[in-house]
């Protein structure tokens, strides 16, 4: 079912710019749309696009020049716009019914919130809280002393191990493990020997974990991920980490025990913590990064090892220059033996 386009205005509280009776039937990306879809535009790169596109609107940004008849709608955020549009269209529907699969396993004492869906072959262990609304599906498991919050999603193969906490509007994406010993050994007399993992871990509100991501549980004490914190997938959070508000982290990125991530701060895919050091508020690390010493707020780091962007800048600079530079030099040793010889002539 379409929606006229004034109403997508109206919804994404944008200026619209042309006739507002169009209908909009689904949404695309700007280089592929078709008539009857809307798109948007936030990268200049793409401004050629903008009266080529076959979309029937474009949602853009207000310093946006417009002077095509394709009608516009001018947001402040065209991406943030956009993705409230995309919602308008594909709101995803989980076909899981509210209560508890006849192949789940659930233990004893066992808290279910009001319509908590536990999908096929969930493993609940003992003394479980799962709070309203909570949808857990397929292969889940969940051992014991587990809390979840409500409006939780978990999706299949998530791996709960004991007494972790998880809170509100929590997202767990495929084959995610919350709890997972710490990798720690005590080396002695020509072995390692396991040091046993008595922490636990927790997950704030609003915090949304990538397929296959692990976050270990604590030495002692807690790993914790706190509120509104976005983690790709195939990261690794090691034991007694701590990562701030509103943190986010690109895929493969690796924080080793004990880093302490400030609010705020954006981890590039491949990174590298090194372990026992901190990153401090509004943050930038760029992609594989080596971080291996501590900074402060407000910084952009890059390269193995880490650096300030502006010092990494200037060396990249002077290396893309060295073989130049080196050829400079044997010419100038060239001319310096020539020299030599000729004043030994000379005298």
């Amino acid at each position: 079912m379409g929606i006229i386009l004034g109403k997508i205005a109206e919804k994404v509280n944008g200026e619209l710019i042309g006739d507002g009776q169009i209908v909009i039937e689904d949404v695309a990306k700007i280089e592929e749309a078709q008539k009857g879809t809307i798109t948007f535009l936030a990268n200049p790169k793409y401004l050629k696009y903008l009266e080529t596109s076959g979309a029937s609107a474009v949602i853009i940004g207000k310093d946006v020049e417009h002077t095509g008849e394709k009608p516009v709608i001018k947001a402040d955020d065209p991406y943030f716009a956009f993705l409230q549009v995309v919602l308008m269209f594909h709101t995803e529907k989980i076909q899981i019914e509210p209560g508890v699969h006849k192949t789940a396993v659930v233990g004893r004492n066992v808290k279910l919130g009001k319509n908590t869906a536990i999908g096929a072959n969930v493993f609940i262990g003992d003394n479980c809280t799962i709070g309203d609304n909570t949808i857990v599906m397929p292969g889940v498991v969940i051992e014991e002393d587990v809390v979840i919050g409500r409006d939780c999603l978990l999706r299949p193969l998530v791996s709960l191990r004991n007494g972790v906490r998880i809170g509100d509007r929590v997202v767990l994406h495929n084959g995610v493990v919350v709890g997972s010993d710490g990798f720690g050994f005590a080396f002695h007399q020509g072995i390692y020997h396991k040091i046993p993992q008595i922490g636990t871990v927790v997950i704030e509100d609003d915090v949304e974990i990538g397929a296959n991501s692990t976050i270990d549980r604590a030495t002692m004490g807690e790993t914790r991920i706190k509120k509104g914190t976005k983690i790709d997938n195939l990261v690794q959070v090691a034991h007694n980490c701590i990562i701030g508000e509103h943190t986010v982290i690109a895929a493969q990125a690796g924080l080793s025990g004990s880093t302490k991530i400030g609010n705020y701060v954006r981890i590039g895919g491949q990174a590298g913590f090194a372990g026992h050091l901190s990153l401090g508020n509004n943050s930038a690390v760029m992609a594989q990064s080596g971080v291996s010493k501590s900074f402060p707020d407000n910084v952009t780091i890059f390269g193995y090892p880490a650096a300030l962007s502006r010092e990494e800048f200037r060396r990249q600079g002077a290396l893309r220059k060295l073989p130049d530079l080196l050829k400079q030099f044997t010419e100038l040793k060239k001319e310096v033996e020539e020299l030599k010889k000729n004043q030994k002539k000379s005298d």
